[in-house]
């Protein structure tokens, strides 16, 4: 019995040691120090910079069945940032295992947020200023 439960604690924690490895080399690829990855919350903070989302996306994903759908959104720009199309975010949701080392030692380039650095300036709310436009009052 003891033997089962070193060998599930060895599986498991050689496991997060890969993840960790893998989302390392992800933060890398997206010009960002790799330490970041390891810190629990804030690598979700640096996530939602890396794929173009403001940090309020943290509280969303905090909320049940509204998390799956912005967990699935942010993956697919996550695919998107690193030039990848929809059947990859597909392989991303399903089979992680795989496609996540893929995206983090293949041959995929980050392209910044949107995959499109014009598509997410345009997206970008522009600032807003209370005095403009002027209007006289009479």
């Amino acid at each position: 019995m003891v033997s089962v439960v070193v060998s599930l604690v060895l599986i498991f924690s050689t496991l997060i040691v890969f993840i960790y490895i893998v989302h390392w080399r992800i933060f890398e690829k997206a010009g960002r120090p790799g330490w970041e990855a390891i810190i629990p919350v804030y690598n979700t903070f640096i996530m939602m910079k890396i794929i173009g989302k403001p940090w309020w996306w943290i509280l969303l994903l905090c909320i049940p069945f509204v998390n799956i759908i912005f967990a699935i959104i942010a993956v697919n720009m996550l695919s998107k940032s690193f030039g990848k199309d929809e059947g990859f975010t597909v392989g991303l949701l399903l089979l992680g295992i795989v496609f996540y080392p893929l995206l983090a030692f293949g041959d995929a380039k980050y392209i910044g947020p949107y995959g499109d650095p014009a598509a997410f300036a345009a997206a970008q709310q522009p600032d807003f200023d209370f005095d403009s436009p002027k209007q006289k009052h009479s």
